[in-house]
């Protein structure tokens, strides 16, 4: 089934900055409902640019463009994306902003969530990947839904971490985000590549 081939895609759209910020978020004063916030603001942007690229991608299909057409359109997104994560391999530094984190508000939580999920340059390619996948197989909008819950669960889970182990997690999340910080880029070429490989069987098959 189609949602299920997209699936992995979510680690795609996780690892990074997008994971270690709602570590950073569960460890501020107002935990809640900052996570809250920045798992709102991602939820707005990739529907957003997932629906999008299905829209077109639709369209494209109903002007009797071919789905070798389309599904090379996302072998080309796929590989800018692992391009992007392989020149980035060795950016260690934190971006700036995350300097901001430890004294954020609800508001600056969304508007971050919003604008790392839905235009970040791997999760803007990864989600517009989705879409147009999902198009170019005539499968319903609605199989997307199932990587847009996963990506906002694992986006939440530092702070359902912390609900359900308190202290403990506390001492965890750091080495988490860590791990994260250190293999993130990784994680995010194998699933590119996994992805590459079905996009190839839908070209060539």
């Amino acid at each position: 089934m189609s949602w299920l081939e997209i699936l992995p895609l979510v680690f795609v759209m996780v690892a990074g900055p997008q994971i270690l910020t709602p570590i950073f978020l569960a460890t501020t004063e107002h935990w809640r409902a900052n996570s809250a916030a920045y798992v709102a603001g991602a939820s707005l942007s990739i529907t957003l640019v997932v629906t999008l690229a299905y829209v077109f991608g639709v369209g494209a299909v109903g002007q009797d463009a071919s789905n070798t057409t389309l599904s090379a359109i996302i072998l080309g997104v796929l590989l800018l994306a692992m391009g992007h994560t392989y020149r980035t391999r060795n950016e260690s530094e934190p971006p700036r902003w995350m300097g901001k984190l430890g004294a954020a508000t609800p508001r600056f939580s969304f508007r971050l969530g919003f604008l790392l999920l839905g235009f970040f340059p791997t999760d803007v390619l990864t989600s517009a990947a989705v879409g147009s996948y999902l198009a170019a197989n005539d499968a319903p909008w609605a199989d997307a839904v199932p990587f847009v819950l996963l990506t906002l669960f694992v986006l939440a889970l530092p702070s359902l971490v912390l609900v359900g182990f308190g202290e403990r997690a506390e001492s965890f999340l750091p080495k988490a985000r860590d791990w994260m910080n250190e293999n993130s880029w990784i994680v995010n070429e194998v699933v590119i590549v996994f992805f590459i490989g079905l996009a190839l069987n839908n070209l060539l098959g």
